[in-house]
C-alpha cells in the first residue's frame, strides 16, 4: 500500500515522502489518525502544489532541531540520588527524571526522545542519547551524585 505522510514518522520518513507499508498499518493506524493519505492521482496532485510549504516547514524543524543538539551538547545534568552502602542506588534514574532536570534548566524536551535502554542504577558521568529532530541525535552528559545530606 503507497502512501503519503502527513507528518514526519521516525520509522517511515519525512513529511510529504510517499512509502510503501503493509495494508493493516497504513489502513488501520496511519490513515485513521491523520499520519497519511492514500496516495492517488488527486492526492498526488496536491502533494506537488504543497511541496514548497511542506519544504519551508521541514527546514524549520532542522533548524530546531539543531539549535537544541547545540543547547543539549553543552549541558551536564547532576542528579542526586540517595545511595546505600558501597554506593549502590535506592532505585535509578530514568528517562523522566533526566526530562524533569533539562526542564529546570530551561530546556524542554519530551521524555520518549531520551533513549535509555535501561535506567541507569550507578553512580558517576554517562553519556545519554537523546532524538532532537528526524535522524539527529545528540548526546547529554548525565552525572549522578549521592545526595547530600544536610543534617
Amino acid at each position: 500500500m503507497e502512501l503519503i505522510l502527513k507528518e514526519t514518522i521516525d520509522t517511515l520518513g519525512e513529511e510529504g515522502d510517499v512509502v510503501k507499508v503493509k495494508p493493516g498499518y497504513g489502513r488501520n493506524y496511519l490513515i485513521p489518525r491523520g499520519k497519511a493519505v492514500l496516495a492517488t492521482k488527486a492526492n498526488m496532485a496536491i502533494l506537488e502544489q504543497e511541496m514548497k510549504s511542506i519544504a519551508s516547514r521541514k527546514e524549520k524543524q532542522r533548524q530546531a532541531a539543531e539549535e537544541l543538539s547545540k543547547k543539549i551538547a553543552g549541558v551536564t545534568v547532576v542528579i542526586e540520588q540517595r545511595v546505600g552502602e558501597e554506593d549502590k542506588l535506592y532505585g535509578s534514574v530514568t528517562a523522566t527524571d533526566i526530562a524533569d532536570k533539562l526542564a529546570g534548566l530551561g530546556i524542554v524536551i519530551d521524555k520518549r526522545k531520551i533513549i535509555l535502554e535501561e535506567p541507569l542504577k550507578t553512580l558517576g558521568v554517562s553519556m545519554v542519547p537523546c532524538k532532537t529532530g528526524y535522524q539527529m541525535t545528540t548526546e547529554i552528559k548525565v552525572e549522578i551524585v549521592p545526595l547530600s545530606s544536610a543534617d
